[in-house]
């Protein structure tokens, strides 16, 4: 199994299988395929992991099935697309080097990665949806790509090492960083500073892949501006302001259920 990633701003990651070599993406991943490869849909969750990690699957964003990729007859090829402009990362990831990421990073891996909810906190669903903050932990051997949204920043921070960071900003990092939520310093800071409520500490030692533009920060950043724009707009625009507006209403619903 090798992947290659295509393009810059909104990349595609291919993966080329040679016969009998298979990789696992979350269901809904799919971009393109050859003839060559099957797929076979099956439960995320095992039998004897029991309920409640279904339960704790469901409400850390994931679905219950994943979905494998296999090359049959011959090589064969699956494509996977960014969702957002960014950057695609792989790494590789063994019993002792999981990694950290993102809700909606894992783009896909080998079949001996797994996949589960890392970390989950009610940081309040106006930023984050009814979910809150959700980190994925992404464990098990082999390869996995990961999609990072807009511009991505690495950094190996020292063993004991501080880095405070917004939450929404935290796009990876492997699981030997200390990772809590603090709330914003200072009473003036919270109520009056408009940078949220809490800050993401991450402590050495260990690599940290930051990001510029996660979805559900610029969900809410877009939120103001097209909220209500589609009355707004057919009223004061004619039928220009209304498709604006139609078009924007819709952006903005799709990018709202995408955060969640």
């Amino acid at each position: 199994m090798d992947g290659t990633v295509i393009g810059t701003t909104m990349p595609v990651l291919e993966v080329t299988l040679q016969p009998g070599d298979a990789c696992l993406a979350e269901t809904g991943e799919l971009a393109w395929m050859t003839a060559t490869v099957q797929m076979r849909t099956s439960s995320a969750v095992g039998p004897s992991q029991g309920w409640m990690a279904r339960v704790a699957r469901m409400a850390g964003g994931g679905g219950l099935s994943m979905t494998e990729y296999t090359a049959q007859g011959g090589p064969g090829m699956v494509a996977f697309a960014a969702k957002l402009p960014g950057r695609i990362e792989l790494v590789q990831v063994d019993p002792s080097t999981p990694f950290m990421v993102h809700k909606h990073g894992f783009l896909c891996g080998g079949p001996q990665v797994s996949l589960s909810v890392g970390l989950q906190r009610s940081l309040g669903a106006g930023l984050f949806g009814g979910n809150g903050f959700v980190l994925q932990k992404v464990g098990g051997t082999g390869p996995a790509w990961i999609e990072l949204a807009g511009e991505v920043l690495s950094k190996e921070l020292a063993a004991g090492e501080r880095l405070l960071v917004h939450p929404g900003h935290v796009g990876m990092f492997s699981a030997n960083v200390g990772f809590e939520i603090t709330t914003i310093p200072g009473l003036r800071n919270m109520f009056f500073g408009h940078d949220g409520l809490f800050l993401a500490v991450l402590t050495g030692p260990g690599r940290v892949w930051l990001q510029s533009m996660p979805l559900p920060i610029l969900a809410h950043a877009l939120e103001p501006y097209l909220g209500s724009s589609a009355g707004q707009g057919a009223a004061a625009g004619g039928v220009a302001g209304g498709l604006t507006g139609g078009l924007g209403g819709g952006l903005l619903g799709g990018l709202l259920d995408r955060g969640r």
